[in-house]
């Protein structure tokens, strides 16, 4: 099996990080749409996984999320793309649950769903909570650092040894060369 988790597929403010505000503005990142049909067409499984503490805290109700995640399957279908599942916590931080990135609960979830090991699963995006949860869990994780990328996912993996790539084209490009999902494609 091969299992892409993705994090923040794109945005309704840039300053925000991923907090949404109103689903009709959402944007997704560059390449993104490309990438994820890209993956889905090479025989890769493709889901999200965020954080939703405004759920927690009653700034987000679950229809608002609902019509978020309805947006981003209309403009994925429109490229050739879907993502297969949305995975969410819907708790505060202070809540002390296990699903919350970085704990790895959300992504052992994932797995019992699809019944697929750790390391068959890539964890990829551009959010240190994304990535130290797939580390957790003993996946292959990924970076993708775009160039506008926000200030404090530059830093997220500083001194790791975790693959970098500089755009979804590029990341796409190399899951989709991989032949199985436990061979690790070059950054």
């Amino acid at each position: 099996m091969k299992l892409a988790v993705l994090d923040f597929l794109g945005h309704v403010d840039p300053d925000s990080m991923g907090a949404i505000l109103d689903a009709r503005l959402w944007e997704p990142q560059p390449g993104i749409l490309e990438a994820i049909a890209q993956l889905h067409h090479s025989g890769w499984h493709v889901v999200q996984a965020t954080n939703q503490p405004r759920l927690g805290h009653g700034s987000l109700d679950i229809g608002e999320l609902n019509a978020l995640h309805q947006r981003i399957q209309r403009v994925l279908h429109a490229a050739g793309a879907r993502i297969e599942a949305f995975f969410f916590c819907p708790h505060t931080p202070t809540e002390g649950c296990t699903c919350r990135k970085p704990a790895p609960g959300m992504l052992e979830q994932i797995a019992a769903r699809y019944g697929a090991e750790p390391q068959e699963m890539w964890v990829i995006g551009q959010c240190k909570h994304h990535i130290q949860a797939g580390q957790a869990l003993g996946t292959h994780v990924a970076l993708v650092h775009l160039p506008d990328c926000h200030p404090s996912c530059s830093a997220c993996t500083e001194g790791a040894q975790v693959p970098r790539y500089a755009s979804w084209h590029a990341l796409a490009q190399a899951l989709a060369a991989t032949p199985d999902a436990y061979s690790p494609p070059s950054a």
